[in-house]
This record gives structure tokens, C-alpha cells and sequence, in this order.
């Protein structure tokens, strides 16, 4: 009997700014960049940002310095409460989520990725659970910059 084995990893934080703002500012894609530093390059190679279907091509610092692809297609988009989306291209290639909820006039986001290594990507689990693990951990860079001010795109 073969025992799955899923990775996954969730980050919840609450960010004093409006729900709106917070939603648009992560479902502009390029700004991925901004708040997550293994993010070396983004940009957005089709589809629009107001819905489900958008596509990233997503260049990441990976082991060693060498860059690895990390694109992505975003999988649901609800407006203000869900951001869903699934890694198309690298070596692991999660899903996650980010969800939304108001607390007074703050935003809590909800950032979880999963995984489900197979075949020799199984002996590289504690490396992926701590690569997830640090990702979902850079919601603190994205409240730190989303709390000091308007945000661009």
C-alpha cells in the first residue's frame, strides 16, 4: 500500500489597509515581485487580472542561485475574497490560495500552498516544506510594504 504524502503550508496575517486595495495589489501578479524575494522576474503572458485564467511567466532564485521557471495560471479569482492559482512550469509545482476576509477596517489574507511530490520529488519533501514554508512566511514583507503607504501597480 502506497502512502500518500502531501506538503503544505499556510500563513494567515492581518494587514491595516481596505480589503480592496489588499485584493488588487496580489491580483496584479507583478507585483509578486515587491514582497517576495525569491521572485527575480514576473510578468503577465495572458488573460486579465479581473478574472480566473491570467498567466504568469515567473522567474525564481532557486537552489545554488540558479534560476528556475515558477509560472503560474491563476485558477479562481472571487473579487476581495479568493485568489486560487496553480503552478504550470518548474520543477515543483504546487497550488495555492490566497483568501480574504475584513477584521474592522483591516484585511486578513490567508496564504496556503500545497504540494504532492511523486516519483524522486518524494526524497526532496523537507526541501519543498521549507521552501513553502518561507513563501507563505513573506506575507509579513507584503504587510510591512501594504502598511506604509498607497500601493502602485
Amino acid at each position: 500500500m502506497r502512502m500518500e504524502l502531501l506538503v503544505s503550508a499556510t500563513n494567515s496575517i492581518l494587514i491595516e489597509r481596505p480589503i480592496a486595495e489588499v485584493f488588487d495589489y496580489i491580483a496584479h501578479g507583478e507585483n509578486n515581485a515587491a514582497w517576495r524575494p525569491g521572485v527575480v522576474d514576473i510578468k503577465k503572458v495572458s488573460g486579465s487580472y479581473a478574472e480566473a485564467g491570467a498567466e504568469y511567466e515567473q522567474t525564481l532564485s532557486g537552489p545554488f542561485g540558479r534560476s528556475i521557471a515558477g509560472d503560474y495560471r491563476v485558477t479562481e479569482l472571487r473579487k476581495d475574497k479568493r485568489i486560487a492559482f496553480q503552478v504550470i512550469a518548474g520543477p515543483a509545482r504546487p497550488a495555492g490560495s490566497y483568501d480574504f476576509s475584513t477584521e474592522g477596517g483591516s484585511t486578513r489574507v490567508v496564504f496556503s500552498l500545497t504540494f504532492e511530490p511523486r516519483g524522486l520529488q518524494r526524497l526532496m519533501a523537507p526541501m519543498i516544506q521549507a521552501t513553502m514554508n518561507k513563501e507563505v512566511g513573506n506575507l509579513v514583507r507584503l504587510k510591512e510594504l501594504l502598511e506604509k503607504g498607497p500601493t502602485s501597480r
